[in-house]
This record gives structure tokens, sequence and C-alpha cells, in this order.
């Protein structure tokens, strides 16, 4: 793990997850509890509408989280009911929490390189479909990280379950004094709650 995202992390146990939440996480602990416990591959698919925030943040964590606690074969993906791009304040606020990254385009949709250790495989971050090419295809689990794409993808093909875990878009800071506090508390909930799921996984 990168030095500076490990002790960002160190901080983050020290966020409390309130039992309302505790309760709406518990359904993506069983689902990887039972692929754990069958030895099976974890995909996980964040889902939002625009796939430029929540659900790269999701994604993301996710991951570093599976890693942290050393819970093997977890691959988290992310996708949106429509295709924009991934806002780069993200990008930005995922730095100062540690990461690295680095973008490979320069087009409407850029695609980033997102690393939380020398040694890992990188992620890749860029705006797509729920079912891209670049996502599962069946047996995983479909998180709906946003009100609008739970209410309004109410199946998603292919999931072998459906979890609405939804957080409040970062978005309504774009423009104020306050996006930057904005976007750094909302990376730090999707932290705390996906290092909580995984912390709870027996191997």
């Amino acid at each position: 793990m990168n030095a500076k995202l490990s002790k960002y992390i160190e901080v983050i146990f020290t966020k409390e997850i309130n039992e309302e939440r505790k309760i709406i996480l518990q359904p993506l602990i069983d689902f990887i509890q039972e692929k754990v416990k069958d030895q099976k591959s974890i995909n996980i698919n964040f889902i939002c509408t625009h796939n430029s925030r929540r659900s790269h943040l999701a994604q993301i964590w996710a991951q570093t989280a599976s890693a942290h606690f050393n819970i093997p074969n977890v691959n988290c993906y992310s996708g949106g009911t429509e295709t924009t791009a991934l806002f780069p304040k993200i990008i930005e606020t995922l730095a100062n929490a540690g990461f690295e990254s680095r973008k490979l385009s320069e087009n409407e949709n850029p695609v980033y390189v997102i690393k939380y250790s020398e040694n890992a495989s990188p992620i890749i971050g860029f705006s797509k479909k729920y079912d891209d090419v670049f996502n599962p295809v069946s047996d995983f689990a479909a998180i709906m990280t946003c009100s609008q794409a739970d209410g309004g993808c109410p199946f998603i093909p292919g999931a072998a379950k459906r979890i609405p875990i939804t957080f409040e878009d970062p978005k309504i800071g774009d423009n104020t004094s306050r996006q930057t506090e904005i976007y750094e508390e909302r990376s730090l909930q999707i932290a705390a709650e996906m290092l909580y799921v995984f912390s709870k996984i027996n191997k």
C-alpha cells in the first residue's frame, strides 16, 4: 500500500459507521462472505447514473479495502445507466488520500490508471455503462450507489444480487467554496464503509 494511503486508512478506522448504515451494508458482506466460503471469484459492479463520481469512489475504495484485508479474488468494477466522464475532482480527491494516477487519454471520456500500491495492478477508471464489455456479464453483485439509478434500474441483467447502497452526490459542492471539503467527506464516507465491509469477512 502507498505510504500516504496507509496513513490515511489509519485515520479512516477512527470513523464510526452507524447502525443504520451497517444494516444497509450487510447484504454486501453476506455476498462476499459466501463467495469466500465457496472459494469463488468476487465480482462487484458499482452502478450510478453517470459513472462519474460515487460509483468510481466505491469501486476504487472497495478494491483497495479488499487488498488491505488480503481478501483474494476480488474484482471491482463500475458503470452507469449512461456514459459521461470520470469527473476530474475525483482524481484530485483520491490523490489527496494517497492514490497515484495517470491520465492515458485526452478525449471527452479520458481513461485513467489508478494505483493504491506500487506492486498491484492498476484500477482502470473511465465512464462506461454498467453492461460495458469491460464489466462482468454474470454472477456479480450490482451495487446501486445512487437513488436515481436504483429507482431507474429495478433489474440488472446478469446480477446474482442487487444491493442498494446509496450515497449523497458530491456534485452538490461543484462551483461552491466547499467543493473540496464535500468531495473529501464523500470519499471518506465511502472509504470507511468499504473498509468496514471487508473487515467483516472471515477468510
